[in-house]
Order: structure tokens, then sequence, then C-alpha cells
């Protein structure tokens, strides 16, 4: 045979990617088992090729001959292949015998099934007659059914399939029909035939009271649980045929619901409408089919025209968003919940005012079409948009938090209270028992809350006056004693036992509400009650957790509080006595304001003690935050010992282990014939595993060699033996060491975890042919699929330095290096047969052909592959190098190709185990692929939803045709939107599906598979949620796998998909009918609806913020979820989560809808799973590779969408639920997993500014008056202790902020060593990542501040590229000055003062975080320092400064402007079609109270804390009148004149230059076009000059004390801020969507501006902006030339760009990107441009610093005491 001369060679074993054909040979028939020598090792690698590069690869032979070390293809072969275009279809069978095989092999009539195929069919179509469902969507869900009976029939009786997914969707123990049905009482409508629900005594009308068949006696029907047995009894009674029908019925309605998917008990109601119908005579008789379309056209559109409308109004032709927010919007869950209830379905009205309940249940459904639904429904919770829902959903961490540190506090400040000479032991106790009336106040606040965010029914109304009757009581025990002691009985026993009492009553108030749910407190909602039902089914079952889980949690949770109250008490509340102390008594001497007398001086103290009080009270709270993270992270770190994920397990042979443990655990080899031996089976799997690797050039040829089993003769001459690799036992044994992978490569990572992976508990396979039918499903808008040439090999613009594929070949040199061999083979080979061997194209001319023939004689020659990968331009070559660059970087490609292994690891799995098939097929190589990719396309579906499709351009149209052209079984789903069938009505939507089989059309398009109309265009929300929806009825199977475009899969991972399966434990049901009487309902368990799985970030290591994202991800996705899926707090994030199909679409879907408000779309199936009591596991041996952002600008947009998406979160119901109903220890899971993290950083940057005002307060004291260590000396401050208090402080927030490193730190250290745990942390601090982490705090903290306040949460697309261009300053300045930089700059204001009255070395870590939130987004903007490019920069800055004024510009200073101010005061209405009208953003108008808090309330209390800082210190005599009496001036009076004067300045040079313009604008527009742009320099320059020349004054009034001065200026910013806020919240009205009134104010021209009547109005109020844009525009330009300025000294020093960018890409300097290359007259150019601006720059530099200096160097020469002069 020609095989055998194959086994003569030494070989090293080898298959392709995955695919294993073994010939066995024909006489081994003997019953021995089957050694080495009887595999033929080679037959896959004759097969299609199938790796990533899809028949782009040299071919097999050539491989093969390359492992033997010999050049030339092989001689005969043993299998027949026709040419590959003919077998990928697997559509045409050669055979004209064979029968096209049957696509649902276990549900045939020999499997005895209850029903046939044919059968089914029958079902659906009379369905479809009887209801006017789609002919398509009839025939995609057949084949949904048919592909879920088939999955399920494979593994269990056909009888068994049927009942457990009738179960699954009707009346199961946990179908959410049957909780439904239950839940809104219609066991007691069925049974009636009217309504009866409780409390409605009407009439009632006998003619439709026909009692339902077998129904029983009323009375007995009002017990839940005699109910819930007649159901059973009913269900198991049903026949087959009602079976199938009810979950044909089911599936047609959902398949066609389109928006109604989000509705699941919508669909419920439907649902039973239509059972009810058909079960009727009048469905029964029904002669003629109803036309097609009817279910969509009069019940589907007019429920998607209401939701659609909710949030979508028609202007002009076109649908535009409404300006509302979410408390005004009914949405997809107002109207769910409104069938929870019978009270909600009585609201159901037909047009004529019928209710549909009083209609017979059997004619419901024909009324349907005649409902008013707009009457239907009403909000069912209010998301009104405000802080408060903070005070409802998280009442008990406030209580808990606030209410420990009364008692700390009151209890060590007893000086506070207490006469120390009396003996007031009941006053001692009284005053800290007050923290039970303090937790009694909390839960007061959060009922008051409540009453706005649930609607006021009569049930919630009576409930919340309840509660808070109760709680009035309970604040009156609470409080009462209190009265008692304090005022009326000081001393004496009396006075001592109430207070004891009083505080034992204070603990049990403050533990109670504390612990319990504030929905359970006073008897909420009890379980038994009737009513509370559906609230309790469908927002409060929560999985259980097993006895030794819920230890754990509440064991966890002792341990953080423990460690933190014990902590705290210590460091905080102890700490604090000291400086109370020391304050409290302190009387400031001769200190009195010329207006205000002595009050300030005598309060200044409390005040003092007020500000530090709440930095510590914020303090104690980030406590809690940094013990869970320590705990969860060494609990987390425990399981993983436990599970053996860790390097350091004690067992080290996970490698000598490995063969066995993947036949033990990876291969179903229970039911196998014992005559394969282990180690046979293993190799087969191993040396797929290997060549895949080689084949995406990880490996090379050498590497390959040592890794693969081969073959190698025995002493028996005619046998050969299987000799495996030395690599299992090399790991082991020191003295076999050899390099079997690059150190530190990707090969070895993924070598390593899998071996690791594999030694952890897992789920036993199943057979593949008894696997369940599973989906991946990909949502896809615009993210590239193929890199194109040009991308990979041109600069994306002057900006960035480097072509794609030379940034990828720094990062991954090694892989590049096997990339080039590989290609050189394939070019050798191509010219060897004359023509490529891989696709049928010759290569381009004879010269090409010949200089390749000599290759390897000179190495120029190779140039060009080493270069770009190809050196003829023939599409199979330039496609390779694309390919190679874009499994690299973050693609579809990448994505489809990766998780495609799943199909092949499915095939490599069936081979390996039923070795007889392969005999079976004998020769014939093409029938055994073809059943193998039969048996593949069954087990596994890939969908790709494409919402863009149709709208693709050329390119992005010929990327999707090769993916199908690549993967023919690849099906991608898109929408179709045609012109209207009338004139002038919408638009018609189709969802439709294609797949690489489907025929191509004439205009090249693939003829669609389905075509399902629907209502109208599905897109209503934020897009993804949408997109999965629509093409969700075209998954097929069990299980959905949902993955972003950003992800990747490999081989090894895909062989456990049979595992992962099984963590749904629905391998092995039971053979009894989950019907029959014999289940109890308590011993079912929950079904788990989701398994994650864990994430590797292959964008680590890719420069600084690229691994400090990955870092974040790969420890939330590890570290986080393993302990929070123990503990019962996981929820589902996107990534690569299964989902239970039947569970997760029985409940509203994979994601929620509503625009805005779930922005963050996954979590909120996570948290719907959760509510309703899916369990929610993470199985940690199966991970996914996923991208994440690389540059500063993209990251932070990220983080942006997750804290807006968060601010969104509180806001909704499913926290409302969560926070008022879990028990306390898993409350706090969820709360620190989730909002906790994001409060937390709220509270951290919040802690950085109440810290701020302390130093300034302390500062202000210690730079008045003298400061003594001694309290007993007169005429001095002791500020000792509060010294020690700041370097406490100080200490605190450093170690909250560097705890964020320990998690990462450790999930290193077990998985990867402590030397390359050393190494990444070493190199993130080197490259100054702390300075980034407190940048993205505040970046988090911004995000959800200005959501709560303003909303406008949107879906940022955030770009997935390499970041190696260089963003301007302007650009930079204006992205980030309002989430940070203004911030910064107010805090280094005070940060100097404070340094300047009282310098301490801990104040060191502040300036860093300070300049942190100032230069961050400089520092890490690559190329920021390159000198040229820092000049030009400086232009273009200035440039952006002076833009837009003339003629309209997107990227000016004034859009910036506007935009800023219209989030508080809104757009006026949109017109369509106005050109300028682009620049405004679709955010609306944000709620006056909302805005008065957070705009006015806040600025306020700042403004007041700065200006009593600043008249304490003008409070001081610094001067003596004649008579000899101290001279007091007023602090008030002089801030006052500092910071409103550049104001009225201002408002009078606009005054002149609107004269000037409304004069000369007319006629000087005409010749000078840039007269506006004039004007408005001349104004905004004279803004600058005044205010630098106030502030130079206010410096020579304060006798040029430096301290004062800066206290003075940041007295006035305060005072101007608050100014503003007051004009733009009050004064302003709407802005125009365009900027014609900033053109038409300077250029004079008002007329022909489009403002109509407005022209009249505008100028006034054109005029306040202006006025606050003068001061605006002063601060903008001293800031952005201050940040300037710190940048510029780093320019200076040698090689910094380099330098710069080693540490922000983490390149060797040798490897380090070239400086772009310019033309000459470009380069001359620059220079001169450079000149120009370098001298303006270092100009200005000079002035600034002499303006600084120059006082403090030339003091002497100076006017001294100008306040004698000056009255002020």
């Amino acid at each position: 045979m020609a095989h055998h001369d194959i086994h003569e060679r030494q070989s090293a074993a080898s298959e392709t990617y995955s695919e294993q054909n073994y010939s066995f040979s024909r006489s081994a028939n003997s019953r021995s088992p089957i050694n080495g020598n009887d595999v033929d090792l080679f037959g896959p690698l004759r097969g299609p090729d199938d790796g990533r590069y899809t028949g782009y690869a040299p071919s097999s032979e050539a491989l093969l001959s390359l492992l033997e070390n010999k050049r030339s293809p092989l001689p005969g072969q043993s299998y027949q292949y026709d040419t590959p275009s003919s077998t990928t279809d697997g559509h045409d069978y050669d055979e004209p015998s064979q029968p096209p095989p049957n696509p649902y092999p276990a549900w045939t009539i020999e499997k005895q099934v209850p029903l046939t195929k044919e059968e089914i069919e029958g079902i659906m179509l009379d369905l479809t007659r009887k209801f006017g469902f789609q002919q398509d969507n009839m025939r995609n869900q057949f084949d949904a059914y048919m592909t879920m009976l088939d999955s399920r029939a494979s593994r269990m009786g056909a009888v068994q399939a049927l009942t457990t997914i009738h179960a699954d969707y009707i009346g199961g123990e946990h179908a959410n029909y049957r909780k439904w049905y239950f839940a809104a009482q219609l066991d007691l409508d069925d049974h009636m035939g009217y309504h009866s629900a409780p409390g409605k005594n009407k009439k009632v009308n006998r003619n439709s009271m026909a009692p339902q068949p077998g129904a029983v006696n009323i009375e007995a029907h009002d017990n839940l649980a005699m109910a819930e047995e007649h159901w059973k009894v009913r269900m198991n009674q049903m026949s087959h045929f009602d079976r199938a029908r009810q979950v044909a019925l089911y599936l047609l309605l959902w398949g066609e619901a389109s928006q109604i998917r989000f509705l699941p008990e919508c669909l419920c109601f439907m649902f039973k409408c239509a059972e009810d119908y058909y079960v009727s005579l009048e469905c029964q008789q029904l002669v003629n089919p109803v036309p097609e379309g009817e279910y969509l056209r009069n019940i589907v559109t007019p429920l998607y025209k209401f939701i659609r409308d909710q949030s979508y109004e028609v202007q002009g032709g076109k649908y535009v968003k409404r300006e509302r927010d979410h408390d005004a919007v009914i949405g997809y869950d107002d109207i769910n919940q409104a069938f929870w209830s019978p009270e909600g379905i009585a609201r159901i009205r037909l047009e004529d005012k019928t209710n549909l309940v009083d209609i017979h249940i059997g004619k419901r459904w024909s009324a349907l079409q005649r409902v008013n639904w707009g009457s239907a429904f009403r909000k069912t919770y209010i998301e009104k948009r405000t802080w408060l829902h903070l005070a409802v959903n998280f009442t008990r961490i406030w209580i808990i938090h606030v209410v420990a540190f009364w008692y700390f506090t009151a209890w060590n400040a007893t000086f506070l209270y207490t006469n120390e000479d009396l003996d007031e032991e009941g006053v001692t106790w009284s005053v800290p028992a007050l923290g039970g009336a303090i937790a009694t106040l909390f839960m007061l606040l959060g009922v008051f809350c409540e009453f706005m965010f649930i609607p006021l029914t009569w049930a919630n109304t009576s409930m919340l006056v309840r509660r808070l009757v109760i709680l009035l009581v309970v604040l009156v025990v609470n409080a009462g004693p209190s009265v008692y002691v304090c005022i009326f009985q000081r001393t004496g026993t009396v006075s001592k036992i109430v207070g004891i009492v009083q505080f034992i009553i204070s603990l049990i108030t403050t533990a109670v509400f504390s612990i319990v749910p504030s929905n359970q407190l006073f008897g909420g909602s009890s379980k038994t009650n009737r009513k509370n039902l559906a609230s309790q089914t469908f927002t409060a079952s929560f999985p259980k957790l097993n006895r030794s889980d819920r230890a754990l949690s509440i064991f966890l949770w002792a341990l953080v509080f423990t460690c933190k109250l014990v902590e705290s008490y210590f460091f905080l509340a102890r700490s604090f006595k000291d400086p109370l102390k020391a304050l409290y008594d302190e009387r400031v001497p001769n200190c009195k304001d010329k207006y205000m007398g002595q009050s300030l001086c005598s309060i200044m103290p409390v005040f003092t003690v007020i500000v530090m009080f709440f930095t510590d009270l914020i303090l104690f709270f980030l406590d809690t935050y940094l013990w869970y993270v320590i705990w969860n992270t060494v609990f987390s770190v425990f399981q993983s010992f436990k599970l053996g994920i860790s390097i350091w397990t004690p067992w080290r042979n996970i490698f000598s282990r490995l063969p066995k443990r993947i036949y033990a655990k990876l291969l179903a080899t229970a039911d196998m014939d014992v005559k394969y031996k282990p180690k046979v089976l293993c190799s087969q799997v191993w040396n797929a595993i290997v060549i895949s690797m080689y084949r995406e050039h990880l490996l090379s040829i050498e590497h390959v060699q040592r890794l693969l089993y081969q073959q190698v003769p025995s002493e028996n001459e005619s046998k050969r033996t299987l000799k495996a690799p030395t690599f299992f036992v090399a790991q082991e044994d020191a003295s076999l060491q050899a390099e079997f992978y690059p150190q530190h490569s990707e090969a070895e990572r993924r070598i390593t975890f899998f071996a690791q992976s594999l030694s952890t508990p897992i789920p036993e396979p199943l057979p593949v042919d008894q696997m369940p039918t599973f989906t991946v499903l990909v949502p896809h808008y615009s993210e590239k699929t193929l890199l194109s040439l040009r991308e990979i090999i041109r600069e994306e613009d002057q900006n960035t330095r480097v072509t794609l594929l030379e940034y990828l070949k720094q990062l991954h040199p090694v892989e590049w290096d096997n990339f080039v061999r590989d290609t050189k083979i394939l070019a050798e080979e191509s010219t060897m047969f004359g023509s490529s061997a891989t696709s049928g194209l010759g290569l381009a001319g004879e010269a090409e052909k010949d200089s390749i023939k000599e290759m390897g004689k000179a190495k120029n020659d190779d140039l060009p592959f080493y270069c770009i990968g190809f050196k003829s331009a023939a599409p199979e070559y330039t496609l390779r190098t694309r390919i190679w660059a874009s499994l690299r970087a973050q693609t579809l490609y990448r994505t489809v190709s990766g998780f495609m292994n799943y199909s092949k690891a499915i095939k490599l799995l069936y081979r390996v185990e039923n070795p007889e098939v392969v005999q079976q097929f004998g020769g014939n190589g093409d029938r055994l692929e073809r059943e193998l990719e039969r048996l593949s396309n069954q087990k596994f579906k890939f969908v790709i939803s494409m919402q863009r499709y149709t709208i693709f351009n050329k390119e992005e149209a010929e990327n999707a045709e090769f993916l199908l052209r690549a993967y023919p079984n690849l099906q991608i789903a898109y929408l179709d939107e045609r012109p209207p069938e009338v004139e002038g009505e919408e638009p018609v939507v189709y969802s439709i599906l294609i797949d690489g089989h489907c025929e191509l059309m004439p205009d090249g398009k693939r003829k669609p598979r389905f075509r399902i109309r629907l209502p109208g265009n599905p897109i209503l929300g934020d897009g993804k949620s949408d997109n999965q929806n629509h093409s969700i009825i075209f998954t097929r199977g069990e299980y959905i796998q949902l993955i972003d475009a950003n992800q990747d899969n490999y081989l090894e991972e895909a062989l456990k998909i049979r595992n992962v399966l099984g963590e749904f434990e629905q391998f092995h049901t039971p053979p009894i009918s989950p019907y029959s009487p014999q289940i109890v309902s308590k011993d079912v368990p929950e079904p788990v609806a989701i398994v994650g799985a864990r994430e590797y970030i292959f964008s680590e290591n890719i420069g600084v913020l690229g691994d400090v994202a990955a870092g974040k991800e790969q420890t939330f996705g590890t570290l986080t979820q393993r302990m929070m899926a123990k503990i019962g707090g996981k929820l589902h994030y996107g990534h690569p989560d299964f989902l239970n199909f039947i569970y997760m679409t029985t409940r509203g879907g994979v994601s929620k809808a509503q625009k805005g408000l779930h922005l963050n779309e996954d979590i909120y199936a996570g948290m719907t799973a959760f509510n309703r009591g899916g369990r929610i596991k993470h199985s940690e041996y199966f991970q996914c590779g996923k991208g994440r952002d690389l540059g500063f600008g993209s990251i932070l947009n990220f983080n942006t969408k997750i804290g807006t998406g968060m601010g969104e979160q509180m806001l909704s119901r499913e926290y409302y639920y969560l926070g008022t109903q879990l028990p306390l220890d898993r409350f706090l899971t969820f709360y620190y997993a989730h909002p906790g993290f994001h409060i937390n950083n709220i509270f951290i940057m919040l802690s950085v500014q109440m810290f701020l005002f302390s130093m300034l307060f302390i500062g202000s004291m210690a730079s008045s008056v003298v400061v003594c260590s001694d309290i007993a000396e007169d005429g001095c401050v002791n500020l000792v202790p509060v010294f020690d208090w700041i370097k406490r402080c100080v200490l605190s927030i450093f170690i909250v902020f560097f705890i964020a490193f320990l998690p990462l730190f450790l999930q290193e250290f077990m998985e990867r060593g402590f030397a390359r745990s050393t190494i990444r942390l070493g190199k993130h601090f080197m490259s100054l990542s702390p300075l980034f982490e407190v940048f993205v705090t505040q970046i988090y903290t911004n995000s959800i501040l200005t959501n709560l306040s303003f909303g406008g949460a949107r879906y940022i697309a955030t770009g997935r590229g390499f970041a190696t261009t260089r963003t301007p300053f302007a650009l930079l300045y204006s992205r980030f000055a309002g989430p940070s930089l203004y911030l910064g700059m107010r805090a280094l204001l005070m940060l100097v003062f404070a340094s300047l009255t009282m310098w301490i070395p801990h104040l060191v870590y502040f300036w860093v975080s300070v300049l942190a939130l100032v230069i961050s987004p400089f520092i890490f903007n690559p190329h920021q320092f390159s000198f040229t490019d820092f000049l030009l920069d400086y232009q273009e800055f200035l440039r952006w400064l002076s833009r837009g004024n003339s003629r309209t510009h997107v990227s000016s200073w004034i859009s910036y402007c506007r935009t800023l101010r219209t989030r508080i005061t809104g757009y006026k209405r949109k017109r369509l079609g106005h050109p300028s009208e682009k620049l405004g953003g679709d955010i609306p108008k944000a709620n006056f109270w909302v805005i008065f808090v957070s705009e006015i309330v806040f600025p306020f209390l700042q403004m007041t804390l700065c200006v009593i800082c600043y008249t304490f210190v003008r409070s001081f005599p610094n001067d003596v009148n004649d008579t000899g009496a101290a001279v007091f001036t007023s602090g008030l009076l002089r801030i006052g004149v500092f910071a409103l004067g550049p104001i009225v300045v201002n408002a009078g040079v606009l005054i002149a230059l609107f004269g000037v313009s409304i004069l000369f604008g007319p006629f000087m527009n005409m010749c000078c076009v840039k007269f506006g742009s004039i004007i408005a320099a001349t104004a905004h320059g004279i803004s600058v000059i005044s205010l630098i020349t106030f502030f130079e004054a206010l410096w020579a009034l304060e006798a040029w004390n430096m301290s004062h001065a800066v206290l003075g200026i940041i007295a006035a910013i305060s005072v101007q801020r608050f100014v503003f806020k007051v004009l733009i919240a009050v004064f302003l009205t709407r802005e125009f969507k365009h900027d014609e009134t900033n053109r038409a104010w300077w250029t004079g021209k008002w007329h022909g501006r489009g403002l109509g009547l407005h022209a009249v109005s505008q100028p006034l109020r054109e005029y306040v902006c202006k006025v606050i844009e003068m001061s605006m525009f002063a601060c903008d330009f001293i800031m952005g030339h201050t940040i300037l300025f710190i940048l510029f000294p780093i320019c200076l020093i040698p090689w910094i760009d380099r330098w710069h960018s080693t540490m922000l890409f983490w390149l060797r300097p040798s490897k380090q990107i070239r400086p772009p290359i310019f033309s000459a007259k470009l380069r001359s150019h620059r220079r001169k441009l450079a000149w120009t601006y370098g001298t303006l720059f270092v100009l200005l530099f000079v002035v600034f610093i002499m303006l600084i200096v120059g006082p403090l160097v030339f003091k002497s020469y100076l006017p001294d005491h100008l306040e004698k002069l000056v009255p002020i």
C-alpha cells in the first residue's frame, strides 16, 4: 500500500490544523491493541487545507517534506481528493445513488420519535395558516425547533427530548410561562372565564362564564399549592401532539415578535390568547387560511409603534429622538410589567372602551388587534435622574458606615458634650446612642425618596405610609431619651440607666436596619401572599447558594468589616480626637473684620473641624473598599490553589501528566473500544494542537519537530512504535531542557494555560454525536473585518510615525520570521509546479519566477519578504500579509477564524474517538471529509449580525464576501431596508440570513436563506442589543455564546467545548418525565442561566497603557469573577459567556435595549437572570482571547462609557430590586463588585478635594497666627496634632490609590511567578502608570457625576487601533479640560497655598497626584516631547483659540465653549438641514433641580469655604492708625472687587466693541473677511491682560505676600465660577444648534442669519454669553499656557523623545520607531513655523516667569504698603 513507504522513513508525526485522518491498515483486524505502527499519522495532511490562512498557505505536502527535512513533495497518496473548490461546499454529492443526509439524524423513525419531522412540519403549517404567520418565519422556526429536538434527542430518548423542551418553554417548574401564569393569577381567570381580580365586585356576564373543561371547584382554586398541583396533572396528561403544538406556537409568535421579544411576559400573554383561541370552536371551524403577515400587521406592529413613539417623533419625514429623559418614556420594562398582575392586564382596553378581560377567553386573540395600547401602559418605576437613587438602593451602606463612624467619634469626643467636672455618665451613653436615630433618619430619607420612584398606586402608597409611620415611632424611641438625658437630667442613676437602655435600643435599631432588606421591613412583602407573587417571582427569586458557599460569603464579609472597624477605629477615629480637642479649645486672638466683627474669628476653628470631620468620614468609607479588595484577593488566591490553577500549586507535574489528562478529561472515552491505546489517541490531539500553532506562525518547524509525537523503529523490524516528545518530562527534569518554544511567547502561554487548566476539576464530556448544538453570535457594526494592504503598509496621517506592519513586526518579531519562512516555501512550491499550488493563479511574469528560483543565492532577494511579506503582487501573497496582520490586530477576521476552531475541534474529537469511522470510509478522503463537515455543522453554528451589511462600502463588502467564501458555513444576519410599498408610508425592513452556500445573484448579492419582515426599523436603542435581538431568531441549538468582534479563540480551548457545555448540568437528565408525580418541585435544581469564561487580554504588553487596561480586565475576568461566582455575585458581562438559550430567550433576550438607560446592555441580562432565579457560573479552565483599547483617548472613552453606563444603572429598576431585596452578605457582594467600585472612585476624588479644603483652612490659620506646640501659652495656636492628622490622611489616600495594584500583582504572581509579576509591576511604575490611575479615577468620577446630573449616556465607539499617533495639544485640552484639567488646576492652586504655608514632606505625594490630573493626557501622548512638533502644536493651539468667529469651525475654542454650556441650557429644537447644526449633540436639557444642586449649590459651598479662608486671613491688623489703634480691613470687599472687577471690565469693553461692529461691520465685512476675528481677538486680548493685571494688583495689595495672594486668587476664582454658573443656569435661554449668533455678534451682521424674530432678543442673550466667554477665554488662555510651560522644560532633555517612546511603547531604543520623512520643502516650512512660534512661545514664557519671579526679586524696589493708598 502506498502509505507503507511513508512508514519506512523516520518521521515526525503531524497533522494539519486539526483534521485527523487515520487510515487503519487493513491487516490490523486482529483484536490486539492498536499500536503506533498501525496509525498513518499523515492521512489528514493530504486533506484540503483548513488553517487560518484558508487556502493561502503552503500545501500539506510541502509541510510534510519539511518535517522530514526533504525539499520535494511526497510521492503516491492513498487518499484521493478532488480540487478543494468542489469539496468545500458540502452540497454536491458525487454518487447519485446516495440521498442527501438527514439534517436531524437523532430525530428519525428508528429512534421511536413521538412525532415525525413531517408531522411537526404539518403542525407548524397549520398554525401558520390559522394565525397568519410569515412563511419564512415558519421555515426558520421549524429548522430551529427541529435542531433543538435533534440536539436533545441525541443524548436522551426522543419522547424525553420533546417533554423536556415543553417543560422548559411552557409547563415545567422553571418555565417562565408557568411562573407568569400563576403570578398574573390566570388560573382564576381561566376558571371563571371573566376577570375575578380581588376587590372587583362587578356584575358577572353569565354568557362568557362557560367554565373551562376539567375545571375544579372555584373555592379550592384560591389555594396556590392546589392550583400548581392541578397544573402538573394537566401537563402530565397532555398528548405529544399538544406539547409539540404549544412549543411550535410559542416559537412562531416569538420568531416574528421583533421588539416584543424584549417583553417576555407580554409574549406569554399573547401565547395565552393564541392558545385559547386555537382550542376554541371558532378557530377549529376556520375554512380559509388567514392571509400571510396578519400577525405582524395586527398585533406586533401596533405595539412596536407604541414603543417607537415613546422615544422618537417624525420631523420633516425623518425620525428624530424626542427630548425626553427616562422618567417620561414608557420603556420596555414598564410595558412588560403591565402583564405581571391581574390589575395590569385589567387596564387593557379596546378602542370602544371595553375591557379585554371582559371578553370570552377564546375571543381575546381576535380582539387584540383592536386594543388601544396607549391607554394600557404607565410607568411602573420612575427613573428620575437624581442622586437620591443612592439613598433608596444603598441605604444599608450609608447606615453601616455613618452610624459606625458616629459611634466611634462620639465615644472619643466626650469633651464636646460633657462637663468634665461633673459625673455625666448618662450623657456619655446617650449621645453615641443617637446613632440609632441617625440610622432611622437614613431609612426615612429612603422612604421619602421611594415616593419619587415608584408609582403611587393604592397598594404602594399604603405600604410606604405604613413604613413611614413605624419609622417615625422608631425615631422617637431612639432620639427621645437623649432629650431627657441631655436637657432635663444630666446626672444621676436614672439618667445613666436611661442612657444605657437607649444605647442598647440604638444598637438593635442599627443592626436591624443594616441587615434586613428595606423591602422586607415591617412585613413589606410576605412570601405566601398571592398579591406579591409577581414581584416576588420576577424581581426577587434570587438563586440560592449551597451551604458552604453561603457560609464563605458570610465569613468573607465578617472578616472585611471586622478588619475595617478595628483599623478605622484606631487609625481614623482615635487619631481624630487630638486635633479635635486642640481646635475645639482654640480661641484666635486679635482678629476682627471691618464689617463682620469677630464672628468669623470665633467660628474659624469650628469650620476647620467640620471640614476635617467630613474628610475623615470619606476616608472611613474608602477603608471598606480597601479591605474588600484585600480579602477578596486573598480568598480568590486560595480558591485558585484549591482548583489547581496556580503555578504555585504543589503538583508541578502538570506537563508530565498532560497526555493522561487529555485522555481522561477531553476525550469521551467511557464508551470506547478497549483496543485503542490512550497514547495513540492523545498523540493525535496533541499533534493537532502543535500543528495549529505552527500554522499560526507561533512555532518554527524546529520547535514543531521537538513537540510532536513521532514514529520510531522498534526492536521488532516490522513494527514501529509511537514515541512521545521529551517536552512532557523536560519541564520537570532539568537534564532534558531544550527550547520547545520561544521564551515568554504566545505559544508558551497557550500551552501552559492548556496544561494548567486540565489540572482543575472539569465536567465529563459526552461523545461528539451526543453533544448539544450551540451557536456563536457576534454583533458587528463597523469593526474592521480584514485590514487592507493600504492600512498595513502606509501611515495613517502625518502625525503617525510608523506603518502598522512595521509596528506589528516590532511587537511579534519571531512570528514574523516564521511567517516569512512559510511564505518562501509557498513561493518555492509555486515555481516548482509552474503555478500557484494553492489557488491556481499563475505568478505575475516570467522574471518573477526566475528571481524566485534563485532564492537563497542572495539575501537581497529575500528583502521584500522580510519588509512586507511578499514579493509578487499576486493576490494570494498580499492576502497572506493582510491575514497575518489582521490576526494580530483587533479584526472580525481574527474572531471568525478563531471561533471556527470549534468546527475543527468537533471534527478532530470525532475522528479520534471513532477510528472505526475512518476505517469505514477506506481510502475515500472526500466522503470522510463530508461526513465530518456534516457532523460539525449539525453541532455548531456561527452567526454574525452585520447591522450595516447593506450599506457597506466596496472594501467592506469584499471582506464580508471573503469571509463567506473562506467559511461557507458562516451565517450572516443583516437588515435590509426597502422603499415603502405605498407612497408616503414607512420603508419596509427585513431581517435576512445568508451563508456561504447561498447562490450569488447577478447583482453580486447572495440569495437570502430566510427573509422575515419586521414591523419597522428595529434599531431603537443604542444599537448592539437591537442588533443581537433581530438576529437571535437565526441562532440554533440549546446554548449560545455571545462574542464581541474583538475576540479570538484557539484550537486547544475549542477542544474543551463539551466540558464547558456540561456546566449547564443538562447532560444527564433523569429518564423520567419532568411532569411525573414522583418529582417534587423543591428537588428541581435552579437552572444555570449563564456560564462565564476567562478572558486573556491579547493586547497586554503593547506599551504601558495597553498593559494597564489589559491588567485591569484580566484581574476582573479572573480574580474577581472567581470569587464572585463562588459567593453568588457574578452577573453577565458580555464577552465569552455561554447562555442557556431557552432560559434567556423566554425572559427577555440576551440583553436589554432601552436607549441610554441600557447603555451597558449585557449586565442587564445578568441582573434579569439573577433576579428571576437563574444561576450564573464561572469556568476557570476555559478562556477566549479579547482585545482592549490601547491609546490614552480610547481607554478613557471606554472608561467614560463604563462610567456613564454605571450612572444609568444607578437609575434602573434592577438596582432598586437588588438593593432593597437582597440579604446583607449578597447585597454587599453585589454592591462592592458593581456600583461600589464607582462610588469608591467618587469618594477617592472627593477625599482629595476635601483634604485640600482642610489644608486651606489649616493653612490660613497657620499663616496668620503664631503656631505653638503647647496649649498653655497665650497668643498662639496649637496645630501640632492637626499636622499629625494631615500626615495620616495623606497616608490613607496613598494606600487607597496603591491598593489598585495589588490584585494585578497577585494575579500575575499566581499564574506566572514572582519574577514576572515584579517585572510587570516595575514596568508599570517606571512608565508612570500611577499618574494614569489617578487620571482614570477622575474620568470615572466625572462621567458618573455628569451622567447623573445631565444624562447624555451614549455608546462611544472606542477605537481599537494601535495608539502610535500624536494627538494635537488643543484636541487633548478640549477633550479633558471639563472632566479633569479645570479641577486639577484649582487643586494645584490650593496645594501651592498649602505648601507655602505649612510644608511637610508628605505633600510630595499630593503634588504627584494633582499634577497627574493636569498633565496626564500630555504625558501619555505619543511623541509629545518631539521638539519641532511641540512648537507646531503651540501654533495649532493659538489657532484653535482664535478660530470660528468669522466662519464656522468645528474644532475651535468657541464651539468647545458652547458645547460645555449647552449641557445646562439645552438646545432649541433642531431644524433639519442647517449645515452648522451638526456641531451640536442630541442631549435633552437636564432637570432644573438637578442643575440647581450640581451647578449652583456645590459651587456656592466651595465659594463660601474659599471666601471664609481669605476673609479670615484678612482679619488681622497689618497697620496702626495715628491714634495707635489697629486698622482692620475687609477681606470680603477686596475679594468682591478682584473677583468681579475683570467681569465689569469685560462687560464695558464688549459694549464698546458691539457698537464698533454694528457701525462698521456691514461695510468692513465686504472688503475684510477677517473683520469678525479681529474684533474677537481684540476683546479676548483685553480680557487676558485685564485678568493678569487684576491678579498682580491683588498681590501688590497683599504687600507681596505670596501665600495670601494665592489664597486671594483661589477665592476670586471660586467667586467668578459661581457667578458664571448662576448666569448660565438661570439667565440663559436655550442655545441655537448653529453658531450664527456668535458670528453675528463679532461681525455686526445680524440680518440674514435665519434667526427670525429671535434677532431682537438674541443680542441681549449673546451679550451675557460673551461676558462669560471673555473670562472663560482668559482662563483657558492662561491655563493652556501654564500647562505648556510645565511641559516645555521636559522637551529640552536630550533624546527625550526616544526615552518617552520607550516608556510608552515598551520598545527598546534600538527597535524604535523612526522619525517621519518629510520632503525638503515641507521640512523647511516646518522649520520656519517652529522658529516663528518658538520665539513667541519663549517670549511669553519669559513674561510669565517675570510676572512671578519679578516681584519676589525686586521686592525692595516696589511700593510696599499700597493698602494705605487703596482703601480695599
